[in-house]
């Protein structure tokens, strides 16, 4: 379940990332750095099922950066 979740999560990043990147429309970036959190957190949950403690709280940290700038980036439009 949560790997088919980062799958498709990856794939609306990249879509996303992809779209600004050909366009030149950076509008949807802050969608695509929530969807990379996500992204991220999804990928420490894993990391946590696996029993891989380090890095699961190395990505949890990366998580709450990401949802941070996410936030300031909404606030700031």
């Amino acid at each position: 379940m949560l790997k088919l979740l980062h799958i498709i999560l990856a794939i609306i990043v990249m879509l996303l990332a992809g779209y600004g990147l050909i366009t030149e429309d950076y509008r949807l970036q802050p969608y695509m750095l929530l969807f990379l959190g996500l992204t991220t957190l999804v990928m420490s949950l894993r990391e946590f099922q696996e029993g891989k403690k380090g890095f699961f709280w190395f990505s949890i940290v990366v998580f709450l950066f990401i949802l941070y700038v996410v936030i300031q980036s909404f606030l700031l439009n």
